[in-house]
This record gives C-alpha cells, structure tokens and sequence, in this order.
C-alpha cells in the first residue's frame, strides 16, 4: 500500500494546528495534524457539501 501523501493549506504556519487532506481510493481523508492519528474519511461531494455548509454559516449556531 503507498503511503499517505498528507496536504495543508499553504496559509498555515510551521506549527501543528493545521488541517490536512490527502487522497485514498474514492475517499478523502481529513486529520488535524497535532492529532494524527484520527482520521475521517469523506467522498469528494460530502465534503463539497460540508465546506458549502461551513462558508455560508450553516453552522454558526454552534460554536
């Protein structure tokens, strides 16, 4: 099996407070990376979704 080519945001900094995506099979994965090790998995059109639901504040209500 390869290995996970992990991505972040080129606006995030040195530190470990970024969020990181890669690539596997029909998924994407998704991991906070000073948490490694817990990953979620999301097809490409569920996480279309989730970051539509996220710019227009879909969620606001709770934080």
């Amino acid at each position: 099996m390869p290995e996970i080519q992990w991505q972040k945001s080129s606006f995030s900094t040195e530190g470990n407070e970024c969020v990181e995506l890669a690539r596997s099979n029909e998924s994407i994965l998704i991991r906070e990376s000073d948490t490694p090790h817990s990953v979620i998995a999301a097809t490409p059109e569920k996480l279309r979704a989730l970051i539509l639901g996220i710019k227009s504040g879909e969620f606001d209500h709770l934080a």
